[in-house]
């Protein structure tokens, strides 16, 4: 680059004394060429900074002054942001261990492994209630309306006839909360058993025996074939020998 200053003016001073700087006039002032030479290191030098700028842009990099390559979205730490991210002790006394051993957060439960002992009832408190003491809390089963009934007690009576185990029949009756509908289970039982087999309208009247007094009363067997009779005509349209069985 130097060869191409020899046509600039006073360039044969050089040949002529030697020992003087060679200087150039740009805009009026004099300036020497190597500081010319610098300037021209120095643009291309950011004219290939920008090329590979370019170049690399498409790839989702960019590069830095010093000529490092950093990826788009990567916030350096020596920005503003960086350190509002930073999550090291601002004041450099930390250690960088979590508040409060992991405990000290929103929601938090305590440290794995802590054991909260029994909280004592507190008598001065005016939300105290001595009743509260003595409560007795049971659970309570609803009483079945005559939908949920026939859903709930038609597949046991079916598995009956399939095992013939009346007292199982006795203990899962006993968990379901009959209420008024204790005189359907004879009623249902009968219906079943018409649309069955003889075996089936046999185990059917064993299994009223071994319900009755236990699960019903008499009086809930006497309504329930009441209940029967007065259904009997439309029994005949499914079971047309309901009236002989």
């Amino acid at each position: 680059e130097l060869e191409n200053l020899s046509d600039a003016p006073f360039s044969g001073d050089e040949e002529n004394g030697g020992s003087e700087e060679r200087k150039t006039e740009i805009n009026g002032n004099w300036i020497p060429v190597t500081s010319i030479t610098e300037a021209k290191i120095n643009a291309k030098a950011k004219r290939r900074l920008r090329k590979n700028s370019s170049r690399d842009s498409g790839r989702g990099d960019s590069v830095s002054e010093n000529g490092e390559t950093l990826k788009i979205g990567v916030v350096v730490p020596t920005s503003p942001k960086g350190k509002l991210l930073d999550r090291r002790s601002r004041s450099g006394k930390g250690r960088g261990l979590p508040k409060k051993g992991g405990a000290g957060g929103k929601g938090v439960w305590g440290t794995p492994g802590q054991v909260y002992d029994v909280e004592e009832v507190d008598i001065k408190d005016p939300n105290y209630d001595d009743d509260q003491e003595n409560c007795i809390y049971e659970t309570v089963v609803l009483p079945l309306d005559e939908r949920a009934f026939e859903k709930t007690l038609t597949p046991i009576i079916q598995e009956y006839f399939e095992h013939g185990d009346t007292n199982e029949v006795s203990e899962m009756l006993k968990d379901l909360n009959l209420g008024e509908m204790k005189y359907s289970v004879p009623v249902l039982a009968v219906s079943l058993a018409l649309e069955g087999k003889a075996s089936h309208r046999e185990m059917t009247s064993k299994l009223i025996s071994d319900l009755c007094g236990t699960v019903v009363s008499k009086t809930d067997v006497e309504k329930s074939f009441d209940r029967l009779l007065k259904e009997l005509p439309e029994l005949v349209l499914d079971s047309p020998k309901a009236p002989q069985v």
